[in-house]
């Protein structure tokens, strides 16, 4: 599960952000499903993706490694040259999800459902692995699994 900003999981949605940039380390893997909640003030369960690939760098030299990923994701993470250097200006890491088979939920699941039917679910700061019995939980909230559509932006 990743918690993201109100702001760029609407662009996720739309289909405009195709890559989920992170400062610190991720254990997913090519093929994960991911469950997007989206953060305050929205506080919801809103899609489900899947990881198409992962790029994890340190930065050595940071100007110059910097500059050569925005290259590489310029066109896809929704984001501008100055904003994306300012949120990599103190990381050690570069972190980059790329999105696909992005499935959007027609109904949301708010926070206050979670919590009635996951004790002490908390959202994420960054990420949340999932045990399976965890995730079967979470799917159980989905009413009706084929009211997940894939989204067509």
């Amino acid at each position: 599960m990743l918690s993201i900003k109100p702001k760029y999981a609407a662009m996720i949605l739309s289909g405009e952000k195709k890559v989920e940039l992170r400062r610190v380390r991720t254990r997913l893997q090519k093929g994960d499903l991911v469950l997007v909640y989206v953060s305050s003030p929205t506080k919801a369960l809103v899609a489900t993706f899947e990881v198409d690939n992962i790029i994890q760098n340190e930065i050595q030299a940071k100007p110059k490694d910097i500059n050569n990923f925005w290259k590489e994701i310029e066109n896809i993470a929704g984001i501008s040259c100055n904003e994306y250097k300012t949120y990599y200006n103190t990381a050690s890491t570069i972190v980059a999800i790329f999105i696909k088979n992005l499935k959007e939920l027609h109904k949301p699941i708010e926070l206050e459902t979670l919590r009635a039917k996951i004790p002490r679910f908390h959202p994420p700061q960054s990420y949340r692995y999932l045990k399976h019995s965890e995730f079967q939980l979470f799917e159980s909230l989905i009413p009706d699994k084929s009211r997940i559509s894939s989204t067509k932006k």
